[in-house]
């Protein structure tokens, strides 16, 4: 009797564990500009509570994120997009400016809230204007669920930002990219790891009070690593305009997971990786432990006119910054498209973690990517439309039945497949604006091929990593060459597609993808190069959107939403 009245206590005892609870993640931010030297060149810098790159957000899958941020740039708008976070249920925290909310204006403080619905390795970054590439950018890293096993095993745990960086403010850049004649913004100064690179001050006539290459915040960035001990690197990239590869010296990289999805492990040497991509990979402290090792990364597709970016994987117990001994590995051959295309090919969904799509689309949508010329003035345009947004976000104009603040002619869902020659630049490369969007019916299949082709200069076509808000998308396949509607899409992998955010667009090639329109909401998809986007190659769909709930105050503010809904 009393063994039975023990095992009822017991078993009582067990029905009551508290199941550990979701919690809330609050952090307060204050932006401002800060004179900073990340590659050793003094320059102003967007910082996050006086830091580039910001703090890491670290949540646990199903926390609510909380941030509260406030601005003090003094003379600039601002708005924070949460790279990978699908906001189901908040889409008015997207932080998208001029899509999803007005931007917060100095001196005002905005509050982010979302939920982590699933574990990953995702990012934050500016999203007003070009501002990203001005060193407001961070990481999210998000752990799984107590009890859940990953399909993979590692000791530690760090995180890696690859960026570009210009010398340049972001608006003596878009003044450029705004005017006749045009002006490009060239080739970055610089790439940084984690915030940290080094420019050769030595190159420019530069006073030491500009440049100085033994100033402490341009130390190569180090990860230290204990010997035998396995890393989970997540590695990120939020280039503004280069394509890039990584690598550490003497060491291979397992891949894992891409944009908080787990692949079907392989081995690289070189990781390719495209602006808003995360990648976690896995290496192993296998090497002579008596000397560190080079990080390196390189620009690919594009000429390198950019010295490589350095740092050191610091074998303990040496000295962080003690140099490796040797010269540091050259990067792959930039304009070497192949092994860049068969690294997109062999990224396959886990096979313990395959979500099947929908074997049939209701819907394909086939944007074709171009460099024109509007009013003599140089864009980039989808389907020969190049996006411009309008001034009252589309989430309350759509929610508020605001019809006429953006155009409600239906942008071109193609082109000319048979005549269009992707090959040379366009014999007419004129082309026009909309702020027209993309009406998607709610839980209906959407597919998207991203055709490449020509810019307006000869023999060259350029790559394009292409991020969707909201979602998560099957990719199904890749192509060189003109995508043909009859016979590639009897190609497409729906066996074990990779789900990503965001993709690359090959030179002279093709991508197709497809999503469930599923997320009530107004969701940007766009070039994720920060010239290209500012210039018009993005677009915007609406699905959903009687299905939203009520939006907040404060979000509005600007446009048409002045004075909607203020106490």
């Amino acid at each position: 009797m009393l063994l039975k009245l023990l095992a009822l206590c017991l078993f009582t005892f067990l029905i009551y564990i508290p199941i550990a609870e979701a919690r809330i993640r609050h952090y307060k931010w204050e932006v401002k500009y800060e004179y900073k030297s990340p590659d050793c060149y003094k320059k102003l810098v967007t910082t996050i509570n006086g830091k580039s790159p910001g703090p890491t957000i670290l949540a646990q899958e199903g926390d609510t994120v909380i941030v509260e941020v406030t601005n003090k740039l003094l003379l600039e708008n601002l708005a924070i997009h949460w790279h990978g976070i699908r906001q189901i249920g908040t889409p008015w925290s997207d932080g998208t400016e001029g899509v999803t909310q007005c931007p917060v204006v100095p001196g005002d403080t905005f509050k982010y809230e979302f939920k982590v619905d699933r574990a990953g390795t995702y990012l934050y970054h500016a999203h007003y204007g070009m501002q990203r590439e001005s060193g407001l950018y961070g990481s999210i890293r998000v752990s799984v669920p107590d009890n859940f096993t990953e399909p993979f095993a590692y000791d530690y745990d760090r995180s890696i930002i690859l960026t570009d960086w210009y010398h340049k403010s972001t608006y003596e850049q878009a003044i450029g990219l705004s005017s006749i004649p045009f002006v490009w913004v060239g080739e970055p100064q610089s790439l940084l790891i984690q915030g940290k690179g080094k420019f050769n001050c030595s190159s420019a006539s530069l006073t030491t009070d500009t440049c100085n290459t033994t100033n402490p915040e341009c130390s190569p960035y180090a990860i230290t690593v204990i010997p035998g001990k396995t890393y989970r690197l997540r590695v990120a990239s939020l280039t503004a305009l280069s394509a890039l590869s990584f690598q550490i010296e003497g060491h291979n990289m397992t891949v894992v997971e891409v944009d908080g999805n787990y692949v079907e492990p392989f081995v690289v040497k070189n990781l390719f990786i495209y602006s808003g991509e995360t990648y976690s990979v896995l290496i192993k402290a296998d090497q002579d432990p008596s000397r560190n090792y080079w990080m390196t990364t390189n620009v690919v597709s594009r000429p390198p006119n950019t010295t490589q970016g350095l740092g050191f994987l610091n074998y303990y117990p040496n000295h962080p910054r003690r140099s490796p001994p040797t010269v540091p590995p050259t990067g792959p051959i930039w304009n070497d498209a192949a092994p860049r295309l068969n690294q997109s090919l062999a990224i396959k969904a886990h096979h313990d973690f395959i979500a099947t799509p929908p074997t049939t689309s209701d819907r394909v949508i086939v944007f074709l990517n171009t460099q024109n010329r509007i009013n003599g003035y140089v864009h980039w345009s989808v389907n020969n439309v190049s996006f411009t947004l309008p001034h009252t976000p589309y989430l309350i104009a759509l929610k508020k039945k605001l019809h006429h603040v953006f155009s409600q002619i239906p942008p071109p869902e193609g082109h000319d497949f048979v005549n269009y020659d992707i090959y040379n630049v366009s014999k007419n490369p004129n082309a026009t604006t909309s702020n027209a969007i993309y009406r998607l019916g709610f839980n209906t299949t959407v597919d998207i091929i991203l055709q490449n082709a020509n810019t307006m200069n000869v023999n060259n076509s350029e790559t394009h990593p292409w991020h969707l808000h909201g979602h998560d998308f099957w990719v199904l396949g890749y192509g060189e060459g003109k995508f043909d509607m009859n016979k590639d899409p009897k190609n497409y992998n729906l066996v074990n597609p990779i789900m990503k955010n965001t993709v690359p667009l090959h030179p002279y090639g093709w991508t197709a993808l497809r999503f469930k329109a599923d997320n009530p909401g107004a969701w940007l998809f766009h070039c994720h190069i920060e010239p290209h986007f500012y210039t018009g190659m993005g677009v915007v769909f609406e699905e959903g959107i009687d299905k939203v709930g009520k939006l907040p105050s404060s979000i509005m503010g600007c446009g048409e939403t002045k004075g909607f809904e203020k106490p």
